[in-house]
C-alpha cells in the first residue's frame, strides 16, 4: 500500500485518482495509536550501526535534513571521529551501547554477515531499520541463510522479537541516496519501500524517507520484504511510488 506519489507527506490521506483498486493512503501527520506502538518523536535521534559508504551517505543526508545522527563503526576502524567529521560533518561518533540507548530510530547498515554482532538485545521497543542485504556474490553462500524460508529481515527480527524491525533503505545504492533526492511533488521522485509488522514503525520510517527526498511506499508486513532483496524485482531499480507499489502488489500475488 503506497503512502502516495510525492504530493503528500506521511499522515495525510489522499486519493491519487487511479481507480477503485489502487491503494490511496498517504501520511502527513502521525496518527497515534494505530498499532499500539510507542510514539516516535517528530524529529527522532537516529543511530546508525555501520560507518561504511551506506552509513556515512545516510548520515550526511539525515544531518542535512535536520536530524541528530550518531554513528557506531567497527572497532577496527581507526581515526573514526576524524573520518566522520570529514565525510558526514555534524554526525557524532559513539559506541554501540550508547547508540542503542540514546537513539529513537536505529539503522543497521553493516555488512550482512556482521548484522548479528550488533546489540539486538538492547533494541527493545526501538524502531530498527534493517538496511542490510544478503548477496552471495559479496557475502559468499551462507548455508543456514540459503536454507531458511524466512526473509533476511525476519531472520534478524527474530534476534529480538521486542524490536520494531522495518526493512527499508536496502534496495538502492549509497550513490543513489546522494544523487537522487528530490523535493515533494517532483514527478521524477524516486520511491523507497517500507515493510514491517508494526504500522507505527513503518510510519516513522516513512516520515524520515520523505524528509530525505524520496517517496515512501508502504509494503505492509515484514515478510513482504523479499521483493526488496538482491535478485528480486525492486532491488536496484529506479521506480516511482506508483510503480513500486504495483511491483510489490504483484510480488505478493505471486507469493500467495
Amino acid at each position: 500500500m503506497p503512502w502516495g506519489s510525492g504530493n503528500a507527506r506521511p499522515g495525510e490521506r489522499v486519493h491519487d485518482g487511479d481507480g477503485p483498486g489502487w491503494p490511496s493512503r498517504c501520511w502527513r501527520a502521525r496518527q497515534p495509536g494505530r498499532s499500539g506502538g510507542a510514539h516516535v518523536a517528530e524529529r527522532p535521534t537516529i543511530g546508525i550501526f555501520g560507518a561504511g559508504k551506506v552509513g556515512t551517505a545516510l548520515a550526511r543526508l539525515l544531518v542535512d535534513a535536520g536530524y541528530e545522527v550518531a554513528l557506531a563503526g567497527s572497532p577496527r576502524q581507526t581515526a573514526l571521529e576524524l573520518l566522520v567529521s570529514v565525510v558526514a560533518p555534524g554526525a557524532r561518533v559513539t559506541d554501540a551501547d550508547r547508540l542503542a540507548a540514546d537513539s529513537d530510530v536505529i539503522v543497521v547498515a553493516v555488512p550482512f554477515g556482521k548484522a548479528p554482532t550488533v546489540p539486538w538485545e538492547s533494541f527493545d521497543g526501538k524502531v530498527v531499520v534493517d538496511a542490510t542485504n544478503y548477496w552471495p556474490p559479496v557475502d559468499g553462500h551462507i548455508p543456514e541463510i540459503d536454507a531458511d524460508e524466512r526473509t533476511t529481515s525476519e531472520i534478524h527480527a527474530a534476534l529480538n522479537p521486542a524490536a520494531r524491525v522495518v526493512k527499508s533503505l536496502n534496495h538502492l545504492g549509497y550513490h543513489d541516496m546522494e544523487d537522487d533526492p528530490m523535493p515533494p511533488g517532483s514527478p521524477l521522485r524516486r520511491a523507497i519501500a517500507v515493510v514491517g509488522d508494526d504500522a507505527d514503525a513503518r510510519e516513522a520510517v516513512a516520515r524520515i524517507i520523505d524528509d530525505l527526498g524520496f517517496d515512501p511506499v508502504d509494503g505492509g508486513a515484514l515478510g513482504n520484504g523479499r521483493a526488496l532483496e538482491p535478485g528480486h524485482p525492486a532491488f536496484g531499480r529506479e521506480l516511482s511510488a506508483r510503480e513500486l507499489a504495483r511491483l510489490l502488489e504483484a510480488e505478493r500475488a505471486v507469493a500467495a
